[in-house]
């Protein structure tokens, strides 16, 4: 599996459980400039639906796609502000 985004940095949070996921999601994007995509990956099943929950209350950032295979869950969020 491969992005079709321009993935600025990767955030691996792999073998954290919540909401350690989402913590260091919102850390890195703060670091991140305005058009900039992070991608996380994650091990933790729940982060689907933490992270999709976050980005989707959170000014400044979308959330663009979530992908799972081989036990891992990819995460591509974009800062737009």
């Amino acid at each position: 599996m491969s992005s079709e985004y321009e993935i600025t940095e990767t955030l691996d949070v792999k073998g954290a459980s919540c909401p350690m996921p989402v913590v260091k999601t919102k850390s890195a994007i703060d670091d991140l400039a305005a058009g900039e995509v992070l991608e996380v990956l994650a091990t933790d099943s729940g982060s689907m639906s933490d992270i999709a929950g976050w980005a989707d209350g959170t000014a400044g950032v979308e959330l663009l796609s979530q992908e799972e295979g081989d036990g891992v869950y990819r995460h591509y969020v974009r800062k737009t502000e």
